[in-house]
């Protein structure tokens, strides 16, 4: 919602009116200057959209929309010269539903509008070129980065941790606790990193089929032994696992993975970065200062938190919380390597945490996503608590 400021208007009385923190309003006004507002000025107010029918009119104000109609004056409101604000109630992002990159791309669109603190930007692209997208919130000096669907049937990763953007969000323009916890505190300790979709050619591939481009098309069904059924397909559209694709002892997944060409899972690549998806997260890292990174993975409820003992000593403390929140189990070292966490803790010498979302065989079947969210939930605050 935007509205035009008069003389004598701040974003103090904004906050005061709207029920809105200021530096909620302050953050998604970047252009008004820190002085104070000029006469004229259109300032976005987050956390409210506009009703331009009758019927959302009609709800918010427990009418029948009959009765409405014969208020005085009411048709030069509705008529759409004076729309009305109406705050943000419940969620504006889809949920248990299939979550390709077009639904991600809407649920962004959706939450930047209504959140306009809310910062977004392209970090890469992908093979086919679709724009990997980076959201960012907060304002404090800890950087804590999160991803999903490095693994194309990971999906369901993208599909919660937008939900959990979505809530976060709702809560901090409310100044409300979610799940016990205040969370405007997180916003001024706390700058969140977030990409929610790091491999959208493969996720789009596992949930509509191949893509009309070629050779992509014809590559992709190739590399599927020609079944068109992708539906256990991991690996970006080029068959390259992008979760194996980090230089942390590449060489030894390289030598033991079976795959020595592409493939829909396991493949590492010919060497290390050599996938736009996988170079684009390492150089969002290396300029980035992350002091955390947790990517979202499904599916065994664990959470991976060591690698090479390289990790922190504070990366211990961390991971409990975690699990405690979540009730996951914390597992210190697997015999993995090339993983972004891995390359992370490597790299960094900083707390970098793999968690496994849910139970079964992927893809997880969307009946689990209120049981997974709640999960994750707990897991996510306990990270920006932690971190």
């Amino acid at each position: 919602m935007r509205i035009q400021a008069w003389p004598g208007d701040t974003l103090e009385k904004y906050g005061r009116w709207f029920c809105v923190p200021p530096e909620l309003i302050a953050d998604a006004n970047p252009h008004v200057e820190k002085g104070g507002l000029r006469p004229g000025q259109t300032v976005a107010i987050p956390g409210y959209e506009m009703m331009d029918t009758w019927e959302a009119l009609a709800h918010c104000l427990s009418l029948p929309v009959e009765a409405l109609r014969r208020l005085p004056g009411a048709m030069a409101v509705i008529n759409g010269t004076a729309p009305l604000p109406k705050r943000i109630t419940s969620p504006v992002v889809r949920r248990a539903e299939p979550y390709d990159f077009a639904a991600l791309e809407e649920d962004i669109e959706a939450l930047v509008c209504r959140y306009p603190f809310v910062r977004r930007r392209t970090i890469g692209h992908s093979v086919l070129g679709l724009p990997l997208v980076e959201l960012q919130i907060g304002r404090g000096p800890v950087r804590v980065h999160m991803n999903g669907s490095f693994h194309a049937n990971e999906w369901i990763t993208t599909a919660v941790v937008m939900a959990l953007i979505d809530d976060y969000l709702r809560a901090l323009v409310d100044d409300a606790a979610l799940a016990g916890h205040r969370v405007l505190e997180y916003y001024h300790k706390v700058t969140l990193s977030i990409v929610p979709m790091v491999n959208p050619d493969g996720v789009n591939l596992v949930l509509n089929g191949p893509p009309e481009e070629e050779p992509h098309r014809s590559e992709a069904v190739r590399i599927n032994g020609g079944s068109l059924d992708f539906s256990q397909w991991k690996a970006n559209i080029r068959g390259v696992d992008l979760n194996n694709q980090f230089p942390a002892r590449w060489e030894i997944e390289q030598a033991r993975k079976p795959p020595k060409a592409p493939a829909p899972r396991d493949f590492p690549g010919f060497a290390p970065l050599t996938e736009p998806e996988a170079k684009a997260m390492a150089a969002l890292a290396e300029a980035s200062d992350f002091a955390m990174v947790v990517a979202f993975h499904t599916q065994g409820k664990e959470i991976y938190w060591g690698y090479e003992g390289l990790e922190p000593l504070e990366a211990e403390a961390a991971v409990r919380a975690m699990a405690e929140a979540s009730g996951y189990k914390a597992v210190r070292y697997i015999d993995s390597h090339a993983g972004y966490r891995d390359w992370f803790i490597q790299t960094w010498k900083r707390r970098g945490y793999t968690v496994e979302l849910g139970e079964g065989v992927n893809p997880l079947p969307l009946s689990q996503f209120a049981q997974i969210y709640q999960e994750a939930l707990g897991l996510f605050l306990a990270t920006l608590k932690m971190a």
